[in-house]
């Protein structure tokens, strides 16, 4: 079972909107190992091609935590849990369009296999001038 196909399949839609999130996260299988619901899982609004780039060149890799940054902006849907420690089938979330975000990802040969998380370009203050 593929990483890099897991990571498109719970971060990756060019289409997702906000009111879509319930259906999504149930449709394409996203909770956590005991079944119980996921906090947040975040979409990209994007093509898989560009999301993938940010592993191969598109990026900033940073020694420190391992991580990648985009260096370009996304635009994301986060879908956030209503209810803590719902489970599935009764998760219930709230969707917000995010704009301008650099995405954090973990890279593994050169394509992004886990999402750490997503910051306002004023948020990258590692010392680092983009």
């Amino acid at each position: 079972f593929h990483l890099k196909k897991k990571f498109r399949r719970q971060h990756v839609d060019a289409k997702m909107t906000e009111k879509l999130c319930n259906t999504e996260i149930s449709n394409r299988n996203i909770y956590k190992i005991d079944n119980s619901c996921k906090e947040t899982n975040t979409f990209i609004l994007s093509i898989p091609a560009k999301v993938k780039s940010i592993c191969r060149g598109d990026g900033s890799y940073d020694e420190n935590s391992g991580m990648t940054y985009s260096t370009a902006t996304f635009r994301i849907i986060k879908c956030k849990l209503k209810h803590q420690g719902a489970r599935k089938p009764s998760c219930q979330y709230e969707g917000r369009l995010l704009t301008n975000r650099i995405i954090v990802v973990k890279c593994e040969g050169k394509l992004p296999v886990h999402f750490d998380r997503d910051l306002l370009p004023s948020e990258r203050n590692d010392g680092e001038q983009l």
